[in-house]
């Protein structure tokens, strides 16, 4: 068979999205997270072929370079079209968003500290190998927690989110910031990127906004998305964090209502808008499904295994492992108190932590460094999540020791709402 025929690889293709789409039916059923399922279908694509002497390592690495610039933008807005700047939120938002960022920065630094004492030497290069092993991915985490409690599902659909946008800026910063020996001299270029990303951002999105409403032609989604790619990549050419630009313009599309006040209100189509905005959540989640989909096979396509026995990496995985679950734990504690089962448990590596390996560049790669450690990771904090959520038992009627403390008002409103409308028996 002749794999290179069109009509071969527009089958091959079809079939691929169509049993993604079945392994996602698959996970929402026994919580084995889909993109375990999806890497398995990589590898044994990967077997076929070397049972067929058919050599495409050159096309897929380049299909998995161009799938990583497209993952990462789709990722990014994605997370950020779910954040909503509501008054209610506001808690939820600010506990997440210090779980996730303090999470963050004490995983790295531990991990770092682990590569450091047995791997790698120079500690910035540890960190930059560490960060990508920090991130949680709301890639897996936002399709596996759909039956848990609205406050813990939404508390993990937030964190996972912050994650994913915070790690991939601390690790853009710190690969712009690797030719620079001053601390001080870091953090300044660091600084003045944010703040001019942000002033740029926050122009962009207000003019994508107001041209969006007002585009005639129904094909109008795709092209949104191909000026921010556009963006996007023009943003790295000058070195700006461009990651911001899509995040700031997927919040401010989201929250038009809060950031078109007063005068501003008057430039905007309600209606049309909030059309747009739907459309545009549907197509990005699309979109987000497909590049999900063809990574994670791609992926397992390019998987070697001949390492991953090896005692040291195991070792140094299961210090990982040990960290991040610690870490995780104090910071839950702190922040959430009770009922931090699941959240504990649901904390796995996977899409970013892959595209972010691959993005760092060669001449900051440690050929110490065993790329097996990156796959026990990722396969154990994953199947670590799926035990989690499969030994918890439904959360539909939870106890009240493990209401979160933002669900006490609502859980009194109930109360008095009950008793009004309860009828008293004839």
């Amino acid at each position: 068979m002749d794999i290179f025929n069109a009509y071969n690889q527009a089958i091959a293709i079809s079939l691929v999205i169509i049993v993604s789409y079945c392994f996602n039916y698959i996970s929402k059923k026994t919580n084995i997270p889909s993109v375990l399922l999806l890497i398995a279908l990589g590898i044994g694509f990967q077997e076929l072929l070397k049972q067929a002497n058919i050599d495409l390592s050159n096309y897929i690495m380049a299909a998995l370079e161009l799938l990583g610039i497209v993952g990462l933008i789709m990722i990014v807005l994605e997370g950020s079209l779910d954040l909503e700047l509501k008054k209610e939120k506001k808690s939820l938002l600010i506990k997440s968003f210090f779980v996730a960022l303090l999470t963050l920065l004490a995983t790295a630094f531990a991990i770092a500290y682990l590569f450091h004492s047995f791997i790698v030497k120079d500690f910035y290069t540890a960190l930059l190998y560490a960060i990508p092993l920090s991130i949680l991915s709301s890639a897996i985490i936002i399709p596996s927690v759909a039956n848990l409690i609205d406050s813990k599902r939404e508390f993990m659909i937030y964190e996972s989110t912050f994650s994913d946008i915070l790690g991939i800026m601390f690790f853009y910063f710190m690969i712009g910031g690797a030719e620079t020996t001053s601390i001080s001299k870091v953090v300044t270029d660091v600084s003045s990127s944010i703040i001019l990303t942000v002033v740029l951002s926050l122009i962009l999105s207000y003019a994508l906004v107001l041209l969006l409403q007002y585009l005639q032609s129904k094909v109008k989604l795709f092209f949104l998305i191909s000026v921010l790619v556009l963006l996007y990549s023009t943003g790295k050419l000058f070195h700006l964090s461009s990651l911001l630009i899509i995040m700031v313009f997927g919040v401010v599309l989201n929250n038009y209502q809060l950031f078109f006040r007063g005068k501003l209100k008057k430039l905007i189509r309600e209606h049309a808008l909030k059309e747009i905005t739907e459309d545009f959540h549907m197509v990005t989640m699309e979109t987000a499904f497909v590049v999900r989909t063809f990574f994670f096979v791609i992926f397992g396509m390019t998987l070697d295994f001949s390492g991953i026995t090896d005692l040291p990496s195991i070792y140094i995985s299961l210090g990982i492992l040990f960290s991040t679950f610690l870490i995780r734990f104090i910071f839950l504690k702190l922040f959430v108190g009770k009922g931090i089962l699941p959240q504990l448990w649901i904390a796995p590596r996977g899409l970013v932590t892959v595209l972010l390996f691959f993005s760092i560049p060669l001449g900051m790669q440690d050929e110490n460094f065993n790329p097996a450690i990156l796959l026990i990771v990722i396969l154990a904090s994953s199947f670590i999540m799926s035990g989690g959520l499969m030994a918890k038992k439904s959360d539909d009627s939870p106890h009240v020791d493990e209401l979160a403390f933002d669900d006490w008002e609502q859980l009194d409103e109930e109360i008095k709402s009950l008793r009004i409308t309860k009828k008293d028996p004839v």
